[in-house]
């Protein structure tokens, strides 16, 4: 990947919004390189256009990670994969199965969902683990000389 290119996803990790003329300026790129260069970017999906949301201003206060071990695995990921407060779902080793994110109004309704999950498929392990609050979100790759050091 060419150094311009890893200047020009960096900005746009920091902030989605800016103007192609302001990117030009950082990056010393044409306006018209860049449309190009995003275009094969966007086409390729190594970068795609998205919102981050804060989950708290929309109402919903409670997040975890939640680790689980199941017997019926693949109808447990095509269930979470329809669930909408599972925000993300990563495969995992280890003797875990899954990871997953998870957004709720309250404990309550988390305390719900384990329950459905429970009676619905025989879960092996499994293990809560509340966010207290959030430290860093989608820094990867948002800094230039470390993005840069990185591809190396």
């Amino acid at each position: 990947m060419k150094k311009t290119d890893i200047i020009l996803i960096s900005q746009l990790r920091q902030n989605g919004r800016l103007p192609l003329t302001e990117l030009s300026r950082k990056t010393e790129l044409p306006v018209s390189t860049l449309h190009e260069r995003l275009k094969k970017h966007l086409e390729s999906g190594l970068i795609r256009p998205g919102a981050l949301l804060d989950f708290e201003k929309l109402g919903f206060k409670t997040r975890a990670y939640i680790l689980l071990a199941a017997e019926e695995k693949d109808k447990l990921f095509e269930h979470l994969k329809e669930h909408p407060n599972v925000n993300t779902i990563s495969r995992i080793n280890n003797g875990w199965k899954l990871i997953m994110e998870c957004v709720f109004k309250d404990m309550y309704s988390l305390e719900e969902f384990v329950e459905e999950l429970e009676k619905k498929f025989k879960i092996k392990q499994k293990e809560i683990h509340y966010v207290l609050n959030e430290v860093k979100r989608e820094g990867f790759f948002n800094q230039e000389k470390a993005a840069i050091k990185l591809m190396g």
